[in-house]
């Protein structure tokens, strides 16, 4: 047996057969025969017999210091610099290693080679990529996203953007779709996913919509719009926002958002209105709850009832679900409201009013009295007469 053989056997490659380990083992351990007379048949060193019999399976390589780079130590500071500038910088337009070399070449005289440069940065990329430890999540608390789809409706196809709760704990969830992602979609869909659940979660995360935030002030801190203010208002429950462009911040609604629509809306929804859509949507929701996923041994609908019991109760007074603006009306009676001018009476002209917009009605006010009521339209600057 050669020497390169017993390195690569003791040493180092643990894909080598322990064959000729055993052989050297076996003859001084069970035949009895001397270190030397074994060393001289199969011409290894004394020291490398010594080692064999202290292992029975190759140790491997320890490196009991750490790596030495002296050509590249005086710029691994400046190439800690370019990777965390890189973390604020679009995907496609970080440095990769061999930029890096060339940056080190051209504007810092560096002399050293491209291959410790390109381990230095494949160690350093690996030492600042997150770790994510499992969470478990209390009863009673919630997530909230929008997702998108693709409908048919009446016939017609179109984009519907659904709204969807999960409460984390248990799994439970609620999905309800709508034209557009606003304000009043926003609001019915929270007033919606508490009737479902039979209460108000204690806390629920979202991402930093536009529709909830008016203004990041950094760190945990978030100006909240008048909207989001007033639905918290009434339901009394906690808030809490994730970090922006960090979606694993509240990964149980990202993975439903996409449940939904590999689940829910495959194939495509056909109806002839939104309501028939999300009675279709609340029976997945039902069903679901059927459902034992991996890892638990109790149905989404068995652990649900502890989520349940953490909610808090629905408030007394029913939430009014739509936005609402101040508005005049103009010379030719109308008003507008989201790029679409809506009819009211005559003898209103000019007159200060209120404007309530709903998911699917515009109902305009003057003081306590109703003066008009409109089927709400998405397109854009449309004429509606009043109905």
């Amino acid at each position: 047996m050669s020497r390169c053989l017993v390195d690569r056997i003791m040493g180092h490659r643990r894909d080598v057969p322990s064959g000729a380990l055993w052989c050297v083992r076996r003859s001084v351990l069970v035949e009895g025969r001397s270190q030397r007379e074994v060393a001289r048949e199969f011409g290894i060193s004394r020291k490398t017999i010594q080692k064999m019999l202290r292992y029975a399976v190759p140790p491997g390589y320890q490196r009991l210091q750490p790596v030495k780079r002296p050509k590249l130590g005086p710029w691994v500071g400046v190439i800690d610099a370019i990777l965390e500038d890189d973390r604020q910088r679009p995907v496609k337009q970080r440095h990769t290693a061999k930029r890096i070399f060339h940056r080190l070449r051209e504007e810092h005289g560096f002399g050293g080679g491209y291959t410790i440069v390109k381990d230095y940065v494949r160690t350093a990329t690996l030492r600042g990529r997150e770790m994510f430890v499992p969470l478990t999540h209390p009863a009673g608390e919630a997530q909230v996203d929008f997702g998108e789809a693709l409908v048919v409706m009446g016939g017609v196809e179109r984009k519907a953007h659904y709204l969807a709760m999960d409460l984390p704990h248990s799994d439970d969830c609620f999905v309800v779709a709508f034209p557009a992602e606003t304000t009043e979609a926003f609001l019915e869909g929270h007033v919606r996913a508490f009737a479902y659940f039979g209460g108000v979660p204690t806390r629920i995360l979202y991402d930093n919509t536009k529709i909830a935030v008016a203004k990041i002030l950094g760190g945990a801190e978030r100006q909240r719009t008048r909207a989001f203010c007033e639905v918290q208002s009434h339901y009394l429950f906690a808030d809490k926002f994730g970090r922006p462009a960090k979606g694993n911040d509240k990964g149980k609604v990202e993975g439903l958002v996409g449940y939904a629509r590999r689940n829910f809306m495959v194939p495509i929804p056909r109806a002839s209105s939104w309501e028939e859509v999300n009675a279709r949507l609340e029976d997945d929701c039902r069903k679901r709850r059927e459902r034992r996923l991996r890892g638990h041994t109790e149905t989404i609908g068995e652990r649900f009832e502890r989520d349940h019991a953490a909610l808090q109760p629905l408030p007394a007074a029913s939430y009014e679900a739509c936005e609402k603006i101040s508005a005049r009306v103009s010379s030719l009676s109308l008003v507008r409201y989201r790029s679409n001018d809506y009819s009211v009476p005559t003898e209103y002209g000019h007159r200060q009013v209120w404007v309530k917009g709903y998911v699917h009605e515009v109902v305009i006010a003057c003081g306590s009295e109703v003066i008009a009521r409109h089927q709400r339209s998405y397109e854009v600057f449309k004429f509606h007469n009043s109905i």
